[in-house]
């Protein structure tokens, strides 16, 4: 092999597949991952078509994991620099930070959103969209998190989550919020649906 090659092959940074970084993170902590693959691109579209691109507030996206679906809000239009993303891992955070130089990556918990966003939003968010496993936490944790997004979030503005399960992550009954609902997305593995919360 040439000097030069050889060189340029030393710089180049030995990176996992994200499916891999996934994996063993889930292996790691599995109540902390959303799930043990990124999300499909279909899947990641379908959420990021629920964003609108015209507005102007930041849009905070919790648990980006690799960045499958932050791929898909900037593919739909929206600014990296509107991008907020709030993540547990500390590896994924890096790779973010690499991966997505102009948007604000915040190490934090979501399920704490209030602590995670008090001093990074200046304006309240156009939308929240979740990658997070709503389905393995208690009812209240669930309820809690909507309730800190709504209080982040523009009036009307949309809260977007996944979920493998059958049932909506949070109740469709909830006082003064309108729920809507994906087709199921059988593209994606294990198949998925979106729900998309507002409060007026």
């Amino acid at each position: 092999m040439p000097l030069q090659s050889s060189v340029r092959a030393l710089k180049k940074p030995l990176r996992l597949d994200d499916e891999v970084r996934f994996l063993r993170s889930w292996i790691e902590k599995p109540l902390h991952m959303g799930a043990v693959m990124p999300s499909g691109r279909v899947l990641a579209r379908t959420m990021a078509q629920y964003v609108d691109a015209d507005s102007t507030g930041p849009v905070v996206e919790l648990g980006p994991g690799t960045g499958a679906i932050t791929n898909a809000l900037i593919e739909r239009g929206i600014d990296q620099k509107r991008l907020v993303l709030v993540e547990y891992n500390p590896g994924f955070c890096a790779l973010l930070r690499d991966r997505y130089p102009q948007a604000t990556v915040v190490q934090g918990d979501a399920y704490t959103l209030r602590d995670s966003l008090w001093n990074v939003l200046s304006v309240p968010a156009a939308a929240i969209v979740s990658g997070l496993p709503l389905v393995t936490k208690p009812m209240l944790t669930r309820l809690k998190l909507i309730r800190d997004a709504f209080l982040a979030l523009a009036p009307g503005a949309p809260f977007v989550q996944f979920t493998y399960s059958v049932a909506p992550p949070i109740p469709k009954s909830l006082p003064g919020v309108s729920t809507q609902a994906s087709e199921r997305i059988w593209m994606n593995l294990p198949p998925a649906r979106v729900w998309v919360y507002r409060k007026g």
